[in-house]
C-alpha cells in the first residue's frame, strides 16, 4: 500500500487524521495563500487544498522514487463572501469579531488526495452562529492567545468554542478536516481503516 503524507503542519489535522487510524507521516507545504483577484471563497478553499497536496509531492519527489499518496487541506471562514484570515494584530482580530458577533457564518474546508496519477477532492461547508459579542468578551479572548494562529481568529476546538451557539454541518471540517469526507477519499485510494470502516 502506498504510503499517506500530510501536507500541514497544524496538530488538529494530525490529530484528526489519527483517529481514523491510519499511518501517515507529515510535511510542511509552504504555499503563496493570497486570494486572486475576484476569486471567490468556494473556488479559493479547493484551488489551496490542491496546491498544498501538489506542492506536498513536489518536495517527495525531490527524496524518493516511491509514489505514494499525499493529503492537502484548506480551511477558511467566510461571511458576507469575504475570507477571514488569520488575524495579525488585535485590532484585525476585533474586526473579525465584530463581523462575526451575534451571526451565522460559513466554514469552507477542501480537502485534496493526489498521487502521480491521480486526484480525489472534496468541499465541505458548514455553518456556524455565534452570540452578541462583548468588547470585552473580545479583549479577554485574544489575551488568551487563541486566535493569533486561526482562521478567523476563533478556534472552535477551544476556548473559542464559548461563542458558538449552534453549528449545521461537520464539527470536524471547522477544526480543520472533515472526516467523513476524508475517510470517503481514502478509500477510493483503496486505503484501509481501523476495524473495517470501509469502504463507505
Amino acid at each position: 500500500m502506498a504510503e499517506l503524507i500530510l501536507a500541514s503542519q497544524s496538530p488538529r489535522r494530525r490529530e484528526l487524521l489519527a483517529t481514523l487510524g491510519i499511518e501517515f507521516a507529515t510535511l510542511a507545504a509552504n504555499i503563496d495563500e493570497s486570494v486572486l483577484p475576484a476569486e471567490a471563497p468556494r473556488a479559493y478553499v479547493d484551488r489551496l487544498a490542491l496546491a498544498k497536496a501538489q506542492a506536498g509531492r513536489k518536495l517527495l519527489a525531490q527524496t524518493q522514487t516511491q509514489d505514494c499518496w499525499v493529503l492537502g487541506a484548506d480551511t477558511s471562514v467566510v461571511i458576507d463572501d469575504q475570507i477571514l484570515g488569520k488575524p495579525a494584530s488585535k485590532d484585525e482580530f476585533q474586526a473579525m469579531m465584530r463581523l462575526l458577533s451575534g451571526r451565522t457564518h460559513q466554514v469552507l474546508t477542501g480537502i485534496a488526495l493526489v498521487s502521480n496519477s491521480q486526484c480525489y477532492r472534496d468541499l465541505v461547508t458548514s455553518e456556524v452562529s455565534f452570540m452578541a459579542l462583548s468588547e470585552q468578551q473580545m479583549s479577554a479572548y485574544w489575551q488568551s492567545g487563541e486566535p493569533l494562529d486561526k482562521a478567523g481568529g476563533y478556534g472552535i476546538q477551544g476556548l473559542g468554542g464559548v461563542f458558538v451557539t449552534r453549528i449545521a454541518g461537520s464539527y470536524s471540517a471547522v477544526v480543520g478536516l472533515p472526516l467523513h469526507e476524508t475517510a470517503r477519499l481514502l478509500g477510493q485510494a483503496r486505503f484501509s481503516l481501523c476495524q473495517g470502516l470501509l469502504p463507505f
